[in-house]
């Protein structure tokens, strides 16, 4: 299990930047996201990434991963094949998609799953050509495969060789399922775990109670850390673990937050592997 970090936050910086940082945080690799306005994006993966991926690589660190931009989700979509293409070149296999939205009221649910099943028909090829794997996300807030339950009506019966599961713990917690079972579900497909952590309070609505969900600093939300990364090892898990430090920025600044949040992850992790 190797502790990576998403570069979502940290647009303006540099490769050189990055490297420097992923020292800095103790990281063991990035998962580089790949978007418009990022040193390596849609528009010049092709003759970016490669080197962007010996640069860390000569400096010790892993892109093990990337993330598309939030659109990426069908195969025909102007940026799949180029980046596809590109990871290849850089020996990079694994590629987060964005996410495809539900809402209950107004959609079919089943008629959604049959859509997005038939684009993956299309990201299989892509795949194949490229051998990469497609994997997608599980995102609370009404995405589809928003937990391992529903993942599995999307994924089912694709090879594990092309597709991937990306599970997260605090979106599972939101969306009501245990790791361990989420895990029992999706691990012939887990390739990605994210790593966030979450803190539902009860707030008052209209003389009763709802839900407010807060996206905190690791250790201090309602994952239990010490079982997730304990399930992980139990099946022999050694992919990506993408922090993403989507908490409150404290008056330290974020890269205080982000040190801490890489060191209490890589100590649960080595607590248990140990």
């Amino acid at each position: 299990m190797k502790i990576v970090m998403f570069s979502k936050m940290l647009q303006e910086k540099s490769i050189a930047e990055l490297v420097d940082l992923g020292h800095e945080f103790g990281l063991e690799g990035w998962d580089l996201c790949v978007r418009s306005g990022y040193p390596v994006n849609p528009e010049n993966a092709g003759t970016e990434l490669v080197g962007a991926v010996r640069t860390f690589e000569e400096n010790g660190l892993l892109i093990p991963m990337v993330t598309g931009a939030f659109d990426l989700l069908l195969p025909d979509h102007p940026s799949a094949e180029p980046t596809l293409s590109a990871m290849d070149t850089a020996n990079v296999r694994l590629i987060k998609l964005g996410y495809f939205k539900i809402d209950p009221i107004a959609q079919d649910y089943w008629a959604e799953v049959d859509r997005i099943r038939k684009a993956f028909e299309g990201w299989q090829k892509l795949a194949e050509k490229y051998n990469v794997r497609i994997c997608y996300h599980t995102h609370s807030n009404r995405c589809m495969g928003l937990n391992a339950s529903m993942m599995a009506h999307l994924l089912r019966d694709f090879d594990p060789q092309y597709f991937g599961a990306y599970l997260d713990p605090g979106h599972m917690v939101v969306e009501g399922e245990e790791f361990a079972l989420g895990l029992a579900i999706m691990k012939d497909y887990l390739r990605m775990v994210g790593l966030k952590d979450v803190l539902e309070t009860r707030v008052e609505k209209d003389g009763h109670g709802a839900v407010h969900t807060s996206w905190v600093e690791a250790g201090e939300g309602m994952v239990d850390w010490t079982t997730v990364f304990s399930d992980l090892n139990r099946i022999g898990f050694d992919g990506p673990m993408s922090v993403h430090c989507e908490f409150e920025i404290s008056e330290e600044g974020p890269i205080a937050g982000a040190k801490r949040e890489v060191a209490f992850f890589k100590r649960v992790r080595d607590a248990v592997v140990s």
